[in-house]
């Protein structure tokens, strides 16, 4: 099957035409970070067989508001999402199985198939360089200094209010590349799935942690708002 694109990134880990899709009501998958999935509906027992054999990619993709009435159907999905490669699977005696699937990039959906009992898509890659390679060099570090700046010092305050003394230890090394500081973020964070959606759809890294940015000052406004009726 061939590879979507001919760049640095898809050659480093190719990515078939055509994939499975694995959508969810509350998961966003985002580049450079791991999400573990506990496999049991039949159909999506047979994707990860099938996806095995064929490239050990899987898209994540997002309900959109109303998939309940749809779900043993193909109800509607946000066409971006995020391709991942599927790193290690745990066979479960009962046929379902524990997976860890790797981020790799954000893909766009041109057609969708339904001939199979889990959906399939035909997928370009993209948003393009920033979040497909850093052979610039650090996309914030250096021509948005103070964009990286700002982010880590409110994350800092955030996880701090909620005692995550080793995501602040983690945020906080310098060897950490701005793509997966924003990334990581952008998973771990409590958000909503349609803000995570939000932020997987930025055009670039500096949208990306610019958006970061907005949430986590709404967060700790409200907060402070909070304590002071207390």
């Amino acid at each position: 099957m061939p590879a979507v694109n001919d760049t640095p990134s898809s050659k480093a880990f190719p990515v078939p035409e055509i994939i499975p899709i694995f959508p969810l009501p509350n998961v966003v998958l985002f580049p450079d970070t791991y999400l573990p999935l506990h496999i049991f509906e039949p159909r999506y027992r047979e994707m990860v067989a099938d996806a095995s054999r064929e490239g050990s990619c899987i898209g994540m993709a997002l309900f959109k508001q109303g998939w309940e009435s749809q779900y043993y159907g193909n109800p509607p999905i946000f066409s971006l999402g995020c391709v991942g490669r599927m790193t290690h699977i745990e066979p479960l005696q009962d046929g379902r199985s524990n997976l860890i699937l790797q981020g790799l990039y954000r893909y766009t959906i041109q057609e969708e198939y339904f001939d199979a009992r889990y959906r399939k898509a035909k997928i370009t890659l993209g948003p393009s360089e920033p979040f497909q390679t850093i052979a610039e060099g650090p996309v914030l570090s250096e021509a948005e200094g103070s964009v990286r700046t700002t982010l880590t010092a409110l994350a800092m305050r955030y996880l701090q209010s909620r005692k995550a003394d080793k995501l602040c230890e983690l945020i906080t090394d310098e060897a950490m590349t701005d793509r997966v500081l924003v990334n990581g973020l952008s998973s771990c964070l409590d958000l909503t799935p349609l803000e995570k959606q939000f932020l997987l759809e930025a055009e670039n890294l500096h949208q990306q942690a610019r958006r970061l940015i907005d949430f986590l000052k709404f967060k700790l406004d409200g907060e402070t708002q909070l304590s002071g009726w207390g």
